[in-house]
């Protein structure tokens, strides 16, 4: 009998039932709810990076993305795309407009991370967890559609979010672009924003071109990788909508 107890303590441990492993969609809602991002759906930010003043107001599924350096402003809608140069709009070729386009797009993309991560044209695939400096993540890769999925659908980029915080603290992609590549994104610092987490990031390349993408977070840890750059942003503002 004073086995009893012990017996009845392992049956009800092989009668629990497994814990359900989250899917990528649900690792991202809950990233996007926990970042406080899912509150720029309807707000206008504003922040400089690189010396440069950019501004994202978003309302209703409409969006109105600006660059803006010394007299050139640059406008991204979600019908068009326009350069004024001195308040005055100027004709563009379609590969230029193209160029600038994508690279106000690139920043606001970024900027806001994991927001719009649950576009249409978004396709998540959850892959093998990692470890990386002794803190577990999810590890998520995203690619996307051809139709809405822009000029550069065809890049593939990999998320890895904490399992305990469901916060976003690497980020890695490749990209075809100018001879293609791989980048990696490590966190730097964070800053909260009316409650919204914005991140700065150092921005690393491969020593070795043929890294697997979805190897990086290794070669991150074996010092595999270079850095290039850092991505600040600066005097982050943002003005919330009803």
């Amino acid at each position: 009998m004073k086995y009893l107890p012990i017996f009845i303590l392992l049956l009800f441990l092989a009668c629990k039932p497994a814990q359900k492993e989250l899917t990528a969609q649900e690792i991202i809602d809950k990233s996007i709810l926990k970042s406080g991002v899912h509150k720029l759906a309807n707000a206008q930010i504003a922040f400089h990076f690189r010396n440069t003043l950019y501004k994202a107001k978003r309302a209703h599924g409409n969006f109105t993305l600006t660059r803006k350096k010394d007299s050139i402003t640059d406008i991204l809608t979600n019908t068009n795309f326009k350069r004024l140069v001195h308040n005055q709009e100027v004709k563009l070729t379609d590969k230029n407009a193209n160029i600038y386009k994508n690279a106000v797009n690139s920043v606001h993309y970024f900027s806001v991370l994991p927001f719009g991560l649950n576009d249409k044209a978004v396709h998540k695939k959850l892959l093998k967890s990692a470890t990386i400096n002794q803190k577990e993540y999810h590890k998520i890769q995203i690619t996307f559609a051809k139709e809405g999925g822009g000029e550069d659908y065809k890049d593939t980029f990999i998320y890895w979010i904490g399992k305990k915080d469901f916060l976003l603290d690497y980020l890695a992609y490749s990209y075809q672009t100018n001879g293609g590549g791989k980048r990696f994104r490590a966190l730097k610092k964070e800053t909260i924003v009316n409650q919204i987490r914005f991140v700065d990031f150092d921005n690393y390349k491969p020593k070795n071109k043929n890294i697997p993408l979805e190897n990086i977070d290794k070669a991150f840890e074996e010092n595999a990788l270079e850095k290039i750059s850092e991505i600040i942003l600066e005097n982050i503002k943002v003005t919330q909508f009803n």
